[in-house]
C-alpha cells in the first residue's frame, strides 16, 4: 500500500471516529452536564483530519509543481 493509499484509508477512519465521538457527545449533553473527557474527545480526530485532508488538497497541485519542474 502506497502512502497516499493508506491516508486516504487513514482518513476515512478517521472520520468515521469522529462522528462517533460527536454522536456520543450529543447524547451525553441529552442526559445532562457531560465530563470534560467526553467534550473534547472530538478534538483529536478533527485535528487529524485537518491535517490528512490538507495533505490530500495539496497532492494534486504538487504534482502539477513536480511535473512543471521536470519539463
Amino acid at each position: 500500500m502506497t502512502w497516499n493509499a493508506a491516508i486516504r484509508q487513514g482518513h476515512r477512519w478517521l472520520s468515521i471516529i469522529f462522528t462517533a465521538t460527536v454522536l456520543a457527545n450529543f447524547a451525553a449533553m441529552a442526559r445532562g452536564e457531560p465530563p470534560a473527557w467526553i467534550v473534547y474527545s472530538p478534538l483529536p480526530p478533527l485535528f487529524l483530519l485537518l491535517f490528512s485532508g490538507l495533505y490530500m488538497f495539496i497532492l494534486p497541485y504538487a504534482a502539477r509543481w513536480r511535473s512543471r519542474r521536470e519539463a
